[in-house]
């Protein structure tokens, strides 16, 4: 399997975590590519951008795209490419979930989405006093 990854943030987010999980593998197990949208970015480019991008990344098996707000401009951007194959969104991206998306690479796409969305949620952990 060669799922792509697409991240799409705000401002530079995206790249900042990305470099962080990058640090944790010897070689990135997918091809990873990050996009952000910042207070002056043109929607319409943004889009366009997007779409290139997961045409780059796709190598037939799909594209995997996180991004960081559900219903922010970046999450509506990626809701956007669901229409566009194989292309699956998650939104609320933090670093725990895109650990587990690239320890877990061989995945198909769907069941790599399952695991971007459990590496998110078993990623936050309240912490109380005397259990750390």
């Amino acid at each position: 399997m060669s799922i792509g990854l697409l991240i799409i943030t705000h401002d530079s987010i995206g790249d900042a975590f990305l470099t962080t999980a990058k640090r944790m593998f010897e070689k990135p197990p997918l091809a990873c590519r990050t996009l952000e949208v910042n207070n002056s970015s043109n929607p319409d480019e943004v889009n366009r951008q997007a779409l290139e991008l997961v045409k780059q990344l796709d190598k037939g098996d799909g594209v995997l795209v996180l991004t960081d707000m559900y219903g922010s401009t970046p999450s509506n951007i990626a809701a956007r490419l669901l229409h566009k194959g194989k292309v699956n969104v998650v939104a609320g991206i933090n670093l725990p979930m895109l650990v587990r998306v690239l320890n877990y690479a061989e995945l198909n796409l769907d069941e790599l989405t399952l695991k971007a969305v459990s590496g998110g949620n078993d990623g936050i952990v309240r912490c109380i006093p005397g259990t750390v």
